[in-house]
């Protein structure tokens, strides 16, 4: 019986001792799961704030109008830019071609006015009376040149006075003279007005078309921060779409306002140039006219 009794102490004594190791361990089984919802936990978070920025990309994507990707051209801002802005700029283009055509047409005048002067001064100088002068300057060669419509004019005078039985080789010389010279003035007080054709819109359009680019600038860029106010966003994809249409108005003006400078400025020398040698020949036909009733012609 103490046999057993001692066997079974024992084996009560190992059991204890095996149930007393088998706990830590089942201990660490129950709450091995515990981290793995942690991470769990953890990752959740990371992956909304990974996804937030994407989400706001699209969002600054979509607030701007469909710009994003796409590569901003002159012609792309003119499409997307509002209707009073595309009025501003088509206005600032049609002026900037009607400033090259009058560049054209005024570059062909004064070529063609500076070569027939030319030719007319050579045949004038070669006149050896009165009559020649006035027929070398009421010939079709010379039609429409300004000095040859001086001559005409002044040698008409002349010869109206010599047909009223006016004697201007004599007493009524300075007389005859002095209203060739009214009428040689008569010509040239509206020569300004034949060359200067074209000049007013030159200057106008130097003058103006600057603020006019400035006023679809404004405007555009009022519409961007329009749009800016209702997107809720200051994202630059949002911003710079809108203002780069706007300047590109700016820019057009300044493009049609600086060669309208340049060319009126430029014509505007050549004027005063023909204008200095209309002078100058208004001179030298008086004294023509003079030496030739000296001479009794």
């Amino acid at each position: 019986m103490r046999d057993s009794k001692k066997t079974n102490i024992l084996l009560a004594m190992v059991g204890a001792a095996v149930l007393m190791a088998s706990s830590p361990v089942l201990a660490q089984d129950e709450t091995a799961p515990a981290p793995a919802t942690a991470e769990a936990t953890t990752e959740a978070p990371a992956a909304d704030a990974a996804a937030a920025p994407a989400e706001e990309a699209a969002a600054t994507e979509e607030a701007a109008g469909g710009h994003g990707g796409e590569s901003l051209t002159p012609i792309k801002m003119f499409m997307d830019s509002g209707i009073v802005v595309k009025v501003v700029m088509i206005g600032l283009l049609v002026a900037s071609i009607f400033t090259w055509v009058i560049l054209i047409i005024k570059m062909m005048e004064f070529g063609g006015l500076n070569s027939k002067t030319n030719r007319f001064l050579e045949n004038f100088r070669g006149a050896r009376s009165i009559a020649d002068m006035r027929k070398i300057a009421t010939s079709d060669e010379f039609d429409g040149n300004p000095l040859a419509d001086m001559a005409a004019a002044a040698t008409e005078e002349v010869e109206l006075s010599r047909q009223a039985g006016l004697s201007v080789t004599g007493e009524h010389r300075d007389a005859a003279i002095t209203r060739a010279s009214t009428a040689v003035a008569a010509v040239q007080s509206g020569l300004a007005g034949r060359l200067s054709g074209g000049q007013q819109f030159l200057a106008s359009t130097g003058s103006t078309a600057p603020f006019v680019g400035l006023f679809g600038t404004v405007y555009g860029v009022m519409n961007s921060f329009i749009g800016i106010a209702e997107s809720n966003t200051t994202n630059l994809a949002v911003v710079a779409p809108g203002i780069a249409e706007a300047l590109l108005a700016t820019g057009i003006g300044l493009f049609a306002a600086i060669p309208a400078v340049i060319f009126y400025n430029y014509f505007n020398t050549r004027i005063s140039a023909y204008g200095t040698r209309s002078d100058g020949f208004a001179a030298e036909l008086l004294n023509a006219i003079s030496r030739q009733l000296d001479k009794g012609a």
